[in-house]
Formats: structure tokens, sequence, C-alpha cells
């Protein structure tokens, strides 16, 4: 896959959904891709639940997602893995971090940084130890460019310093954020590839600025389009976008390979799901979907 293609250790992939409400169509071209990947290298393919944030889920979701993707025949090869029970885990490496001074404790508040446009000024950078007031810890960004190649949307480069700044790895409410849960969990359960939406592409260089503290070995990445409404908005749960139905998901499906440039053949569209799958695992090819960021969602489906 790419410049990484080299597999040195047996392919892992992952699908990572948030339990914020129920599967959607853009959820199930990301879930396709990813799967697909994984079928076309003989390697494993994981499913793993991110409910890092309570307020924000919904009840049952996360059941509701897993006999979603059962009743498409995406069939993961190993335990669920659930964020929410993972907190040491995240806990350990907050402290590993600051120990190797590239985390801080920052108490800035959201009015303190209204001014500096979403990029972290580095206010709070000489405060090794924690503050009298409630404190979120950062990780201290390099002054540097980071680059990756990415399977589908080729060289993509960031300066985070200048971009992003220092950012949030455990939240003033304790609740641990998404950039160091995904390196944790994606180390730890030996993630070779990440095949995942092209809304995540911008998230790739701040992930790996992280493996690069932890000295981790960093995964392969592909990232998908993201599939759209008419008006050009991703397709999202905040969008009220339909939940997939479970009844003969065929159609469906056909949908999902035409959004990543597959076309099954007329005569395919009558097979049952296994054989769609099938065809789908032996025509496989991300170079289709070269630097392709966004796709158009069926009308039925939105």
């Amino acid at each position: 896959m790419g410049v990484n293609s080299k597999l040195l250790t047996p392919y892992r992939g992952r699908f990572a959904p948030s339990p914020t409400g129920p599967l959607h169509f853009g959820s199930l071209v990301a879930a396709l891709g990813s799967f697909l990947d994984a079928q076309q290298h003989n390697g494993s393919w994981l499913v793993r639940i991110e409910d890092l944030d309570p307020p924000r889920e919904q009840v049952g979701a996360s059941a509701s997602i897993l006999r979603t993707l059962e009743s498409f025949h995406l069939f993961w090869d190993e335990d669920v893995l659930y964020q929410h029970q993972r907190h040491a885990l995240y806990e350990d490496h907050c402290q590993q971090l600051l120990a190797l001074n590239r985390g801080f404790y920052c108490s800035c508040s959201r009015s303190q940084l209204k001014g500096s446009h979403h990029i972290y000024p580095g206010t709070c950078r000489n405060h090794l130890q924690p503050q009298n007031s409630p404190c979120a810890i950062r990780f201290r960004i390099d002054d540097e460019e980071l680059c990756f190649h990415d399977q589908i949307q080729g060289q993509y480069c960031q300066h985070l310093r200048k971009d992003v700044g220092d950012i949030v790895i455990k939240r003033k409410d304790q609740l641990y954020a998404y950039q160091l849960a995904v390196v944790c969990d994606d180390h730890a359960q030996g993630v070779t590839h990440v095949v995942r939406g092209s809304d995540l592409l911008d998230n790739t260089p701040r992930q790996l600025a992280l493996y690069r503290a932890l000295r981790y070995p960093m995964p392969c990445y592909a990232h998908l389009p993201i599939v759209v409404n008419e008006t050009g908005q991703k397709l999202s749960k905040q969008n009220q976008a339909l939940p997939l139905s479970q009844q003969d998901p065929r159609p469906t499906l056909l949908h999902a390979l035409a959004a990543l440039q597959l076309h099954p053949p007329k005569e395919l569209r009558s097979n049952n799901l296994d054989d769609i799958l099938l065809w789908a695992n032996n025509n496989w090819n991300p170079s289709l979907l070269s630097k392709q960021r966004s796709s158009l969602c069926p009308q039925h489906l939105l």
C-alpha cells in the first residue's frame, strides 16, 4: 500500500465507529473499504467501538452498529474492543508523555483561546505540574512539517505547530481525547493498516507525531472518499443521515461498492451477499479512488 506497502508483519486492519447513533450509508462505505482491504491481503479485520465521550453516545447504538455490520456479512475476526474499558491504558500514556517532557498541563479556558483561531498559542507550555484550577493535558508538538504518503490521497503534509498547535490528549473533564486513544489502541491491537474516511486525513499527522514521540511503529494509511449529500455536506448523524435498513441489504451493498468505484456486473445483483463480497474482494482496487475526496450518496439513502 503506497510507499509503506511492504508487509513485514501480517496485515491487521480495523473499523472504529463512535456509538453516537446507528450506522448510515457513509459509515457502511468506510467499513466496507476497510473490510475489503483486509480481505484482499488475507489479513485480520477488527472492530473497535470508540465510546470515549458518554454525553454524545446514544443508548443501544453500539449493539445496533454490530448487528448492522453482521447483516451486511461484514464479520470481524476478534473480540470487539470498547474504549471505555481502557482508561488505565490512556492514563499510562499521558503519564509517559509527561515524563518525556512531551506533555504539559493546560488550564486555558475556551474564552482565553478564542482569539487563537483554533491554533493553540502555547500559553501553558511550561506548566509541568498540575495547576490549582482544572487542567487538560496537552501534547507538545515539534516545530516541523510532518508528511506521510497515503495510498489513496498521495503525499500529505502538515506543519502541526503552525496549523494546529499543541493538541489535547486528556480533557479538563477527565475524558481522554480521540487522538491519544486511537494511537494507543491501534498500537495495542497491532494494527498495520488504517483505511478510513478522508475527513480524518488532517488528523493523521497529529497521530503520527504521537507515534513518533512514543517510538511506536506507524501504520500505513488509506483515506477513502467520504459520502456527501446533494449540498456537499458529509453524510453524518448530525445531518440526520438515515440509518441503514437491515432488510435485504444487497441493493445498499451494491451502492456502497459503486461509491468505492467498484461496479459489479448486472448478473451479480441477484446473488447472495457472500457472492457479492467475494466478487468485491477479487476486484478491490484502491488506485481507482486516487485523490478522490468525496462521493455522492444515492438520493434514496439520504
